[in-house]
């Protein structure tokens, strides 16, 4: 009873603010939609994303080799503390502008950013903590969700997370896979389309700030 009160309560709502078509007519028959997308899912191209991976690793590899010849021996890249050690300690980097917390100088993705644009080392770290960013979230993160049998991955997309109306991506979220890097297009390019069928892609290009 108050489940039929409270969609009674929403229906009245709805036609208060004269949304009632825009639900019955676009919402309602979307959610019929992506139901079918979510059951099918996108197929992938396995060797094109563990090819992706492989050389991602290769390149990642003689990155930290790099890294560990300038700073004079290895370290654990992951970690802010030894990181912060060698670019602040042994390497003596500027640290003017830099903030400061609890445990010391910082050495977030701003800072790393900032000292890329002089200083070679660490522009070779910023690029090495992107490529294992891709090959841990992108690489491996997707390669573990594609069905076996289908060759295909599935995710949910949202109707109603994102505040401006478009649908959202999650678990695995594909939304949000680079595409203005070399690295990004490569994983990109994994996503296929059966023979005889083309893959569109449709952007709306900030919409709501062109409307603002």
């Amino acid at each position: 009873v108050n489940a039929r009160l409270g969609l009674v309560g929403l229906v009245a709502e709805l036609d208060a603010a004269g949304l009632t078509s825009l639900y019955r007519d676009i919402e309602l028959p979307l959610a019929r939609v992506l139901a079918v997308m979510e059951a099918r899912g996108i197929a992938v191209d396995r060797e094109v994303l563990a090819q992706a991976g492989r050389e991602f690793r290769a390149t990642a590899d003689r990155l930290e080799a790099e890294i560990f010849e300038v700073a004079g021996g290895a370290f654990n890249l992951g970690s802010p503390a030894q990181l912060r050690e060698v670019l602040f300690t042994k390497l003596a980097l500027p640290t003017k502008g830099v903030k400061r917390g609890k445990t010391g100088l910082s050495v977030d993705a701003d800072v790393l950013n900032k000292l890329a644009e002089t200083t070679p080392i660490a522009a070779k770290i910023v690029e090495h903590r992107a490529l294992t960013k891709l090959i841990s979230t992108y690489v491996a993160g997707l390669g573990d969700l594609i069905d076996a049998k289908s060759g295909r991955l599935r995710t949910s997309f949202n109707q109603t997370v994102a505040a401006t109306g478009r649908l959202s991506s999650s678990e695995p979220n594909l939304q949000n896979i680079p595409v203005r890097s070399a690295e990004g297009r490569r994983i990109r390019a994994a996503f296929v389309a059966p023979s005889g069928m083309l893959l569109l892609s449709a952007d709306y290009s900030q919409i709501e700030l062109r409307v603002l």
